[in-house]
């Protein structure tokens, strides 16, 4: 138990990312989907009638026989409560760990978990609590299901199916399970790889799959009694709504044969449960806490709750099995949007929504000025194409780390990675010429074929000349500060951490190199600014965007939960923002003029229409000129 908490809570943290925003929308979007279809199907008290012809189901009391009934269906169309909705209940819960019950007179008094006596359906103030305690069947140790038997009746009436005076008019029983089988992720080895492997156990599992099923048991349960959930059109429901739904048990119809009765709808609450807060059971649990909360719950808080938290937990089961959700993860994304609900202030929270949606509008228009400053631009003034290249290792790297690390990671993630990878090769397309060329003769590659190849698109500048020079000695003194400090890591993360193989060793430390040293990469851009006494080469823009979007993360970094790395990330971005808004103001730039570099004033698309316009007007003004001349000849 102790082991299995402290394992839960050594589990990584996960950053705020802009995965996270997509699927948060995702799933406020399938929530507006969920209840359009799910509440779509009662809307009132004939919402399983034939539109046009409302049909009113007789009580129960007045059923027919069944030898009345022509057109008998066994799976009937419309429902209707059973009992009044404002009647009074009582309710019992025992567990075992079979799905037969004895009868109740002989059961052991230790499995009655609840006892609750005229319970009133209807009365949204009724609010009960049970903390308890109770022993873990031997056959739930090994894997089994822990079912809990609900035992419901109509105040004062007999509850125990055993007994001669119990009627299925006025009781009922049923069960549901109180552990989940959620899928179990395989703990990868890990190991010292300098240490000695007779003298150091590894770190591992037992050898299990990528994915395995364990048993899990959460402590809180909530048991809600729907008293609106009025007729319903039974073939149209949502299966995981219907499954909380049992119907009459003697299977009468009314005298249609198409409609019958249901009994209260009691839903055993899991929505809120999270895994985190789950215990695995094993041989070694013999007893288990429980807190059971007894209220009423409107019907259109039971159809949402029901269809997500079983959407979520088919998704999980299907990511066990081999079938993962479309769009990558394994069915727990949904886990961590509720751990936000239930951990953060619902100040913060209002806040966090509101800067996500500022975070993903700065993203997109960084992402489109970018774009656009690098389609028109047309040399290299100002610009360290080392940086570019460099920026391209980093997010392979980064790209790799992830497949490394996260076999689940959405193929949405790895997607934007993917093509932040080729949006960085295509700048390089714009400033050179990429080619395949056998190397050197004597060098230090010459046992390569081919070697990749940089190539000046055209006679630089002056100023071009200049930039290469600058770029130059800017990555001279960073290779100078950045090589030693990522000996230093590599070092200490060989040395004192355990790692899969030395493949995930180079990744890992590559990748921390990058989150913490990755703002190194921004200084040669600083410097060619310092040495050229200009910004006018940047794109501001797409530059102010992206440091909004710096000082959003910020925030997020003091009230999510996040690596450390990555909150280290966001904090060095300010450094390079502070010095770029320093030489924007030291190195001021007009950018409604064209600047000395060529860039800057009206589009290219806006100049090439003047000139088009200044070409027809002219073409026009000679016409003229030459038809007047003309007529003037013929009068003489």
């Amino acid at each position: 138990m102790p082991e299995q908490r402290q394992q839960q809570q050594e589990e990584p943290e996960s950053g705020f990312s802009f995965r996270s925003i997509i699927q948060g929308l995702a799933i406020f979007f399938f929530i507006q989907f969920a209840m359009k279809q799910v509440m779509g199907n009662n809307d009132g008290p004939n919402a399983g009638t034939t539109p046009g012809k409302a049909t009113q189901i007789p009580a129960y009391v007045d059923r027919p026989a069944r030898s009345e009934i022509e057109n008998y269906n066994a799976i009937p169309n419309a429902i209707a409560p059973i009992w009044p909705a404002n009647s009074s209940l009582d309710i019992s819960i025992y567990v075992s760990a079979s799905t037969r019950m004895p009868p109740l007179s002989t059961v052991p008094q230790d499995s009655l978990i609840m006892e609750e006596k005229a319970f009133n359906m209807g009365n949204w103030s009724e609010n009960r609590e049970v903390d308890t305690t109770f022993k873990v069947p031997k056959e739930v140790q090994l894997n089994g299901t822990l079912w809990a038997h609900f035992y419901v009746a109509l105040s004062g009436h007999q509850l125990d199916p055993a007994a001669k005076d119990y009627s299925p008019e006025s009781a009922v029983h049923f069960l549901r399970p109180l552990n989940q089988y959620l899928p179990k992720k395989k703990v990868a080895k890990r190991k010292n790889l300098l240490a000695n492997p007779d003298e150091t156990p590894e770190v591992e599992e037992d050898n299990t799959p990528k994915y395995s099923i364990a048993s899990y048991y959460h402590p809180n349960f909530t048991v809600s009694v729907i008293p609106d959930f009025g007729v319903a059109n039974y073939q149209q429901m949502h299966p995981a709504v219907r499954q909380n739904v049992h119907l009459e048990s003697t299977g009468a119809r009314d005298i249609t044969g198409q409609n019958t009765w249901y009994y209260p709808v009691v839903y055993l609450n899991t929505f809120w449960q999270l895994k985190t807060h789950m215990t695995e059971l094993n041989s070694t649990v013999e007893t288990l806490p429980l807190r059971i909360v007894l209220n009423n719950l409107s019907n259109w808080k039971f159809n949402i709750m029901a269809s997500m938290d079983e959407v979520a937990k088919q998704n999980a089961r299907n990511a066990a099995n081999g079938n993962p959700v479309p769009g990558g993860g394994d069915g727990n994304e949904f886990e961590m949007i509720k751990e936000v609900l239930l951990d953060t202030n619902v100040y913060l929270l209002g806040t966090t929504a509101i800067v996500s949606v500022l975070h993903m509008i700065f993203e997109t228009l960084a992402f489109k000025n970018d774009i656009s400053h690098w389609r028109k631009k047309k040399d290299n003034v100002g610009t360290s194409v080392r940086t570019i290249i460099a920026n391209i290792f980093m997010q392979a790297v980064i790209f790799l780390y992830l497949i490394d690390n996260n076999e689940n990671t959405s193929w949405m993630v790895l997607a934007s990675q993917g093509f932040g990878i080729l949006l960085e090769a295509w700048k390089v397309t714009k400033m050179v010429d990429v080619r395949l060329r056998p190397p050197p003769q004597n060098s230090f590659w010459s046992f390569l074929p081919y070697m990749v190849s940089f190539e000046d698109k055209h006679k630089l500048s002056e100023t071009e000349k200049k930039t290469q020079e600058y770029d130059e000695i800017a990555f001279k003194y960073l290779y100078i500060i950045a090589i030693p400090l990522l000996v230093a890591y590599a070092i200490y993360s060989l040395v004192y951490e355990t790692h899969k193989s030395w493949y995930s060793f180079i990744i890992e430390t590559l990748v921390g190199s990058v989150y913490t040293y990755g703002f190194l990469m921004m200084v040669p851009s600083l410097y060619i600014n310092y040495r050229l006494k200009s910004v006018a080469h940047m794109p501001g823009r797409a530059l102010m965007y992206k440091f909004l979007n710096t000082f959003i993360d910020d925030l997020f970094a003091f009230t999510v939960k996040m690596p450390w790395l990555y909150r280290i990330g966001t904090l060095r971005d300010d450094i390079i923002f502070f010095v770029w808004v320093y030489q924007s103001y030291k190195y001021k730039v007009d950018y409604k003029r064209v600047n000395e570099f060529g860039q800057g004033g009206e589009s290219d698309d806006e100049v090439e229409e003047e000139v088009l316009s200044d070409t027809v007007k002219a073409t026009k003004s000679t016409g003229a000129s030459q038809v007047a001349g003309a007529s003037t000849r013929k009068r003489k």
